[in-house]
């Protein structure tokens, strides 16, 4: 039987949509490091419980997981949702002491789009459109986070949005589409423009997996990340494994090396 205690909590209700959060939290009194946990999905799709194989075995581990709904297309589009994550972190930190969660050990996880998004809210964690959203209670709190662990990560959305167009992947460009208002916006929120652009204003520590077989982004999107990003970051790659290869593959050599991985920069921090 697990030792993890699983409960679903309202942390957000823009618009009047009531956005869900699904709470892992470990055996033990704490304190935990923790996660707030951001899905994939092209931006358009996905849910809270995408990345449920993951979550668990980080909360089996003792890691507190906080794994997200947030609005999507056509509900919302950029930077709406970047906001909804960031009032997320910081509803997590208000509350960090009922979770027996460590407040300065808080960090992100994210897995493709949700990499992308979990990115934007670590490298600007104040910008005044993604800290928008006022948090009763936690005036005082920013959404700065200790770390973060990316999982195929769109790092630069300029860069997928052309090659989706070169392989005529019709529904990675229509999700583009229908998250990004233009270009210029999709520049503007790249990771990796960003830090190109020196435009950061925080760095955490991060850690990036990828698999080598990953035919949904640029061969080379997480080496150019990495080797652009200015603070401390540890590139993770795993030979033949493709997108989504944790969640995709279960059980396989390649998920159970990358989830021990995260579990371990998790707690070196």
């Amino acid at each position: 039987m697990s030792t993890v205690h699983i409960e679903d909590v309202v942390y957000h209700a823009p618009d009047g949509i009531e956005l869900l959060a699904r709470l892992y939290r470990p055996a033990g009194p704490g304190p935990f490091p923790a996660v707030v946990g951001v899905h994939g999905g092209r931006w358009c799709a996905e849910s809270r419980l995408t990345n449920a194989v993951l979550d668990q075995a980080l909360a089996e581990a003792g890691i507190f997981v906080m794994a997200l709904d947030f609005r999507m297309p056509p509900a919302a589009r950029y930077p709406a949702p970047v906001a909804d994550i960031n009032l997320a972190i910081r509803w997590l930190k208000l509350h960090a002491a009922q979770f027996g969660v460590a407040p300065d050990r808080i960090g992100g996880l994210g897995t493709s789009s949700g990499g992308h998004q979990i990115l934007l809210n670590a490298l600007r964690p104040t910008d005044p459109r993604y800290a928008s959203a006022p948090l009763p209670g936690g005036e005082d709190i920013d959404a700065s986070l200790a770390f973060v662990a990316a999982g195929w990560a769109v790092s630069d959305p300029v860069a997928r949005y052309a090659y989706a167009k070169s392989k005529d992947m019709a529904l990675h460009v229509q999700s583009h589409d229908a998250y990004w208002p233009d270009l210029a916006a999709m520049e503007e929120g790249s990771p990796q423009h960003i830090v190109e652009r020196g435009d950061a204003t925080h760095l955490p520590p991060i850690l990036l997996v990828q698999g080598t077989a990953d035919i949904i982004l640029t061969p080379d999107m997480a080496d150019r990340f990495a080797a652009t990003y200015p603070g401390k970051i540890s590139l993770k790659k795993y030979e033949g494994a493709p997108h989504t290869f944790v969640t995709k593959e279960p059980g396989s050599e390649n998920a159970l090396a990358a989830i021990e991985a995260i579990k371990a920069f998790i707690k070196g921090i």
